[in-house]
């Protein structure tokens, strides 16, 4: 099979350094025989990494870049200074057309900041939204949908239902979940509850499930106890909440690995029941791995930007990787900016009539 999703690498974002970024490549290009990269940054540190790896020799192409934008960088900086870096080339290579989707560990702010000015918003779309995958307790998927984690602290009543149709495209392609569940992040599930934008927004989307053509369930109001629940596939939420609770959520997975991993090698006698348990401990662990969900989608944006988690290794990498494969080759952007334009096109036809 030919190698013809072609995905842009920033090599140089992140904490962990080129070398975990080329181990994540390879670890992708192991499983999948339809990829190809383009990544970018210093060459004379990258074409060693990369030459000693014969998965990428014939599949990589280097496209030296001078500059890396720091983790401390704000975001308006990075747009006036960075059309040298790495994360600038790796966005200007999707917006050409040289690659279907773009990666980076980088900073998440000028990654969006950059992304904004490169691939520009989608038609309708007000304000982007970055999306993760959140693993539940055993729903008709294996992961839910939370969004926004940190695209922009405000979101009004419109962002919110932009955010909620965004979700539920990326629902259907990427869960293949034919009519994904929705429901609004609130204080509680009761209908009384809530910010008046979370009041105006859950209206709107009661109206919008009632088309055929939206293809949801609107589910009401849930709480932060659903958000693994298999009750709800998309979460919709402002990003200072949806940051919140990500960055809560993945210390709260390291704290109980870390007190699991004490408990079993408290006692010789604890270690000799790990050892009996040893399948199950394994399928947990993995199972609260956040590097094997890692990535967060720029939905909203005339391209498909994953955002990596700043300090993922091979495999977070790797993982990362491997949604942006996925939803450059389903067309996912594609979808969602004709999703949200006819969602536009027809609230505005029904504010005029």
């Amino acid at each position: 099979m030919s190698r013809d999703i072609v995905i842009s690498i920033d090599a140089m974002g992140g904490d962990t350094g080129p070398s975990a970024v080329v181990g994540g490549m390879v670890k992708s290009a192991r499983k999948n025989n339809e990829i190809r990269y383009i990544v970018h940054g210093d060459e004379a540190v990258l074409r060693p990494l990369i030459e000693k790896r014969r998965e990428l020799i014939d599949i990589t192409e280097i496209r030296h870049a001078d500059d890396v934008i720091p983790m401390t960088e704000k975001p308006s900086h990075a747009m006036r200074h960075g059309k040298n870096s790495s994360m600038w080339a790796t966005l200007q290579t999707v917006e050409k057309g040289d690659a279907a989707a773009a990666v980076s560990c980088g900073n998440t702010g000028a990654l969006m900041a950059i992304s904004m000015l490169r691939l520009r918003k989608a038609p309708g779309v007000d304000r982007p939204a970055i999306a993760v995958l959140w693993p539940n307790k055993g729903g008709d998927a294996p992961h839910n949908i939370v969004l926004d984690v940190g695209a922009d602290i405000k979101a009004e009543a419109k962002d919110l239902v932009q955010y909620a149709i965004m979700g539920a495209v990326y629902a259907r392609q990427g869960l293949e979940l034919a009519r994904p569940k929705v429901g609004l992040l609130n204080v509680g599930t009761e209908d009384h509850k809530g910010r008046a934008a979370l009041q105006e927004a859950a209206r709107a989307l009661e109206e919008l499930a009632k088309d055929p053509e939206a293809k949801i369930e609107f589910v009401g109001f849930v709480e932060g106890s659903d958000m693994a629940s298999e009750d709800v596939d998309v979460i919709v939420t402002d990003g200072f909440t949806g940051n919140v609770a990500l960055k809560t959520a993945e210390g709260t997975a390291q704290q109980i690995r870390g007190f699991l991993r004490e408990a079993m090698e408290h006692t010789i006698f604890s270690r000799i029941g790990a050892l009996f348990a040893l399948t199950s401990l394994r399928r947990l662990q993995k199972r609260l791995d956040p590097r094997r969900v890692n990535g967060g989608v720029f939905l909203g944006l005339n391209g498909a930007v994953v955002k990596s988690h700043g300090s993922a290794d091979a495999t977070g990498v790797s993982a990362a990787i491997k949604l942006a494969f996925r939803l450059a080759k389903s067309g996912f952007t594609e979808s969602v900016t004709k999703r949200v334009a006819e969602h536009a096109t027809k609230a505005q036809s029904e504010s005029e009539s």
